[in-house]
């Protein structure tokens, strides 16, 4: 049979040219069974019942067109590079046993002959394939490399934050570097398991040290919550004191506990702190609204004050410490018994009492020791020794002045003025002694 049509494994679509019109190459006989035309005569095919002639017909042609489109394929991938030469040739050998026996419709010579023309397209590709496989096993290895770059990276920066103390950033950190890591292809069993070693271990040490950081963290925390427990127990107990200065004074106290508390669990320490403020306020709620009703008083009292401060500052001079002291008693005795004074005042009045009080104590000092049947007897004493001592250098320079040395006898003479001197001051204070 002619067919001026030729197959070219290069051409696309040459499993479509080997397939051509159908009925050229098939037929079907009266009695259902399709034929395939061969250049040495029509062979059955086989039969497709209940379907009719065109359908049995394309049914066979399909065969071909799948043994066709084996014999393309397989000469694209070897055209390609992409197959084994090996494998290319047994997939031949597979394709010729299947050809030879294909039961289908189609130029059965052309494409045997189309098959066997890819031996020598194989051996022709081989270069490509060689190419094909270098330039594979280059690309793998350049992905191994930059997998192991990539994965070198990430153990490198773990690596780097094992002595990190931003626990919670450093812990976000280290989990996007093991999603990088599960990303990252995998390398070499041995290459890939030291890096996953060093990758784990930086893990794991970082992690040891949190957990013993926040577990110290911890006790501590524990410790705090404890100590400002009690605080707050104090300054809850202490709310509805009405005492007002010590118990202010008591507050600040707590608050600078609290402080030197240092941080605890931020929840615990937030609810402890709203206890103390809440026990805090009731107390200073309380005060201030006292300190507004006494407001009126104190102007009073403040104006009692001014008036008696007058009577304490006339007791100066002292004329007579002992009813001095008598008349400041008394006054203070009221001085007491005025109600509360604003702060400032009331302090500046009580430095100028106090000035008073320090002048009739220092009184009172002299007045004893100048009472003191010691002191007089020590006074006496002294006064003795220096009225002697004059004596004794006036003697000396009256001997020196017979004996012609004038240096001497002007020596003794200072002596004895000085001593003179200081004999009268001795004898001064003699006089103030209380008979």
């Amino acid at each position: 049979m002619e067919n001026s049509t030729t197959f070219n494994l290069s051409t696309p679509g040459a499993a479509s040219v080997l397939i051509g019109d159908p009925t050229k190459f098939g037929r079907v006989g009266e009695d259902g069974t399709v034929y395939v035309i061969t250049p040495t005569g029509d062979r059955a095919v086989g039969s497709y019942p209940g379907k009719s002639a065109e359908e049995a017909l394309a049914y066979f042609v399909k065969k071909f067109e799948m043994a066709a489109s084996e014999v393309a394929l397989l000469a694209a991938r070897v055209r390609s590079g992409a197959m084994v030469p090996s494998d290319a040739h047994e997939a031949v050998n597979k394709l010729r046993s299947q050809i030879s026996e294909l039961n289908g419709v189609g130029d059965l010579e052309k494409l045997a002959q189309s098959l066997e023309k890819i031996p020598s397209l194989i051996i022709e590709h081989e270069g490509a394939y060689q190419v094909r496989k270098e330039a594979k096993n280059a690309e793998r290895e350049a992905r191994k490399s930059e997998a192991a770059a990539i994965k070198e990276k990430i153990v490198t920066e773990a690596e780097s934050l094992v002595d990190s103390v931003a626990w919670k950033v450093t812990t976000a950190r280290l989990k996007v570097l093991l999603d990088e890591w599960k990303k990252a292809p995998r390398l070499d069993k041995k290459i890939d398991t030291d890096l996953w070693k060093r990758f784990s271990s930086s893990r794991n040490k970082f992690d040891k040290r949190r957990r013993t950081h926040f577990s110290k963290l911890d006790g501590e925390q524990k410790k705090v919550a404890a100590t400002k427990e009690a605080i707050v127990k104090a300054a809850e107990d202490l709310a509805k004191s009405r005492d007002w200065l010590e118990t202010a004074k008591k507050y600040k106290s707590l608050m600078d506990q609290w402080k030197a508390a240092g941080r605890g669990k931020k929840s615990t320490d937030d609810v402890l702190w709203n206890r103390f403020k809440a026990a805090q306020e009731l107390f200073f709620t309380a005060k201030n609204e006292d300190m507004k009703k006494r407001k009126g008083s104190m102007i009073e009292n403040l104006a009692k004050r001014e008036a008696m401060i007058v009577e304490f500052e006339a007791l100066l001079p002292l004329s007579d410490f002992k009813s001095a002291k008598k008349k400041f008693y008394d006054l203070m005795g009221k001085w007491q018994k005025i109600g509360m004074t604003d702060r400032k005042k009331r302090a500046a009045f009580d430095t100028r009492i106090k000035k008073i009080e320090d002048e009739i104590m220092e009184a009172e000092r002299n007045f004893q020791r100048k009472s003191d049947p010691s002191a007089k007897a020590q006074a006496n004493k002294v006064v003795e020794s220096l009225a002697q001592a004059v004596e004794n250098y006036e003697k000396q320079a009256a001997k020196a002045e017979a004996a012609g040395q004038t240096a001497k006898a002007m020596i003794a003479r200072e002596a004895a003025a000085a001593r003179r001197d200081w004999l009268e001051q001795a004898q001064k204070g003699l006089t103030e002694f209380v008979n």
